[in-house]
């Protein structure tokens, strides 16, 4: 396998291939479980309550922040590749076994065992990516990854309509997802490789837990990326996590069709925003060291918008209405998440990269596990969506002016490799 030389320019654009799937079992895996809620309720009934179903979502979330940026760490300070292949493995199973789950405390069990290694992935993949891709493609290649992302959310959305079949059921989606993870996972592992150390760097590999964290939290730039990132997120997590259920309750569908309609949409348009912010952030760039804040502080002001029209939406009784408002979140979704690494690659040395992308994600699924347990006992409460999400999207409008005060410090607009 000749084509395997992480010098190559072309191999840079391979590790992209090459995690484009594990990204997208990485999130199917979780949006599955929030499409097919009402037969897991159903056939689970110890569950019971709406605020039970919020805890389950809450405590993936909670133990996936916690490790976060040990994960992160690990994979700044050892092997990004190791870190990558070892919890496709350990996420996998985990994914057999909530196939076999019979009561709510071993879904809470597994839910959280899940959290733990599906923390491991992320920060390693994109600081992977980034030490791939210099200045040049680093947008585009982190949201041709999330590509991934969106793609796993879209294939979830479907497995309502597995859950419902009388032959398949919700337990299939798991086992065979789960199997799925565990055959790629050696391929992946002999095909990966860490990315050689860039021409004329003397950075050293070696940072201690405490030092990597007092570096980063020393750096005002920094903080603001960790709210700027956590803020929308709370958003976004509602809506991954609740609006199947909100479809099918306020439109009166199926919970297949609300699935689809729940994620479909929203996610081909954050596909194609991922690849025109990607673009336009990259040639933004050219001009101004904030072209990734600007190009992402767009994608925001989208997402404001989208979350009064989502909230709105039930009082029209057109579902059309809603998927229309789910697609321009999903635009400024794509402008926003393929730009924070690329903004983080600015203000974080590259071996810090992993660590501070494992920080900026325990800060910000830490808030998302409270905002889906929180809006699991509003909703048993009867609170009017339009505020629900007229508070989200307050909080996302204050998110762009934390972004636009963010200074960058590292140089990050390196030319490409030949090839790029």
């Amino acid at each position: 396998m000749n084509w395997i030389n992480p010098k190559s320019a072309r191999y840079a654009w391979i590790i992209v291939a090459l995690l484009v799937p594990v990204a997208l079992l990485n999130y199917l895996d979780r949006q599955m479980l929030a499409a097919m809620k009402f037969s897991l309720m159903t056939d689970i009934p110890d569950i019971g309550s709406e605020a039970n179903w919020g805890k389950i979502l809450a405590l993936f979330k909670w133990t996936y922040a916690f490790l976060s940026p040990i994960g992160g760490y690990l994979a700044d300070r050892f092997s990004r590749r190791h870190v990558i292949a070892g919890s496709l493995v350990v996420w996998s199973g985990i994914t057999w076994a909530t196939g076999q789950v019979t009561s709510y405390e071993q879904l809470l069990i597994t839910r959280a065992v899940m959290g733990i290694s599906e923390a491991f992935y992320m920060p390693a993949a994109l600081a992977l990516i980034a030490d791939y891709h210099l200045g040049a493609t680093r947008s585009r290649a982190v949201g041709m990854h999330q590509m991934g992302i969106y793609a796993g959310i879209i294939v979830g959305g479907f497995s309502g309509y597995a859950a419902d079949h009388p032959e398949l059921g919700w337990r299939w989606m798991f086992e065979l997802c789960g199997l799925l993870g565990v055959l790629y996972a050696l391929p992946l592992y002999l095909m990966v490789r860490n990315a050689p150390a860039a021409p004329g760097s003397h950075e050293p590999v070696a940072t201690t837990p405490g030092g990597a964290i007092r570096e980063l939290l020393s750096k005002p730039s920094f903080i603001l990326l960790v709210l700027y990132f956590t803020l929308p997120a709370m958003a976004g997590w509602i809506v991954r996590d609740w609006m199947p259920a909100i479809l099918k309750t306020e439109f009166g569908i199926g919970q297949g069709k609300a699935g689809v309609s729940a994620t479909l949409y929203w996610m081909v348009a954050a596909v194609a925003a991922a690849l025109v912010g990607g673009w336009l952030a990259d040639r933004w760039m050219q001009r101004t060291p904030k072209g990734r804040i600007y190009t992402s502080a767009v994608g925001m002001v989208l997402i404001v918008i989208a979350m009064m029209g989502v909230g709105y939406s039930p009082q029209t009784g057109v579902l059309g209405v809603a998927i229309f408002f789910l697609m321009v979140f999903g635009f400024g979704w794509g402008f926003f998440d393929c730009n924070n690494m690329p903004i983080l690659c600015q203000v974080a040395r590259p071996h810090l990269r992993a660590t501070g992308y494992g920080i900026m994600n325990m800060v910000s699924i830490s808030c998302g596990g409270l905002a889906d347990w929180g809006f699991g006992m509003l909703r048993d409460r009867q609170v009017p969506l339009l505020l629900i999400f007229g508070v989200f999207a307050s909080v996302a409008m204050f998110s762009v002016v934390l972004v636009l005060m963010i200074k960058p410090t590292e140089t990050d607009n390196l030319p490409a490799p030949v090839g790029h």
